[in-house]
């Protein structure tokens, strides 16, 4: 397994990784099992102020690992402040890690339990780093804020994005896809933990302030199928479902968990 080389199958999956990612048992690795009886409340911790007003979407994507939108770098009023983050951070991209049907796939979990999927929005320190590349190499360079998402009713704000996915299906693909604002995927409690970590995909660097809310939001079964219709394979490649793309927890190795609630 070298390079790119990485999935989520059993000869290339997480517990592989270290192999040619040596980091994957460093000392801030994501995703965790938050434990709330543990986490530490801090009355310090302020609310988090999201600003998604001028959302400038560009495209959908398929990379073979999952299916992400991306924003436009220049956009300085896309960002989330305050919380547990010294300075703003300017939203990049969200993508999803979800599991096989019937069964979970987020990557963090909550007393051991796990939700259906997990929607990442992907934030860069902009105002000390030049390109999201450089910021993901520092300790302080990305900001991603968790939303565990569960079956129950439709999600309206999901349909733009579930009606797209047949373009993306195979992997490498891409699609314009302009003007979708993720306001619409936040929950309405903003009550989050936050824990020092990293990417939770090679190259696992650890550069991420991770804010996880505690509240999910609910999609239709119907809407996680048309996730599971993705493919981790080209047009060309034998078909193979995307499904149960996400890293397990990994040890806690002393952090602390702090909690913005009681």
């Amino acid at each position: 397994m070298t390079g790119n080389n990485w999935g989520y199958g059993d000869e290339n999956g997480p517990d592989d990784w270290h192999k040619d990612y040596p980091i994957a048992q460093g000392s801030r690795q994501s995703p965790i099992d938050i434990v709330p009886s543990q986490a530490v409340y801090e009355a310090s911790l302020s609310s988090l102020n999201i600003s998604y007003n001028c959302c400038t979407s560009i495209n959908i994507s398929n990379n073979g690992y999952s299916v992400g939108v991306e924003f436009a770098d220049f956009d300085d009023k896309t960002v989330i402040r305050d919380g547990p983050l010294e300075v703003p951070y300017r939203l990049k991209q969200f993508h999803f890690h979800w599991g096989g049907k019937n069964s979970h796939g987020s990557e963090h979990t909550v007393n051991g339990k796990s939700y259906v999927s997990e929607l990442h929005l992907v934030h860069w320190n902009a105002s000390k780093y030049e390109t999201i590349q450089e910021a993901a190499e520092a300790p302080d360079g990305l900001a991603v804020l968790g939303i565990f998402i569960e079956i129950g009713d439709e999600h309206p704000g999901l349909h733009k994005l579930t009606d797209a996915l047949y373009m993306v299906k195979f992997k490498e693909t891409k699609a314009d896809f302009k003007g979708f604002n993720p306001k619409c995927l936040l929950p309405n409690n903003l009550s989050y933990w936050t824990y020092p970590g990293s990417l939770t995909t090679p190259p696992l660097l650890e550069s991420v302030t991770w804010i996880v809310l505690k509240e999910p939001i609910r999609v239709s079964e119907k809407q996680m199928e048309k996730f599971r219709m993705l493919l981790f394979t080209g047009e060309e490649e034998d078909r193979l479902c995307m499904v149960n793309n996400f890293r397990p927890p990994q040890p806690l190795k002393g952090r602390k968990v702090r909690a913005s609630f009681k």
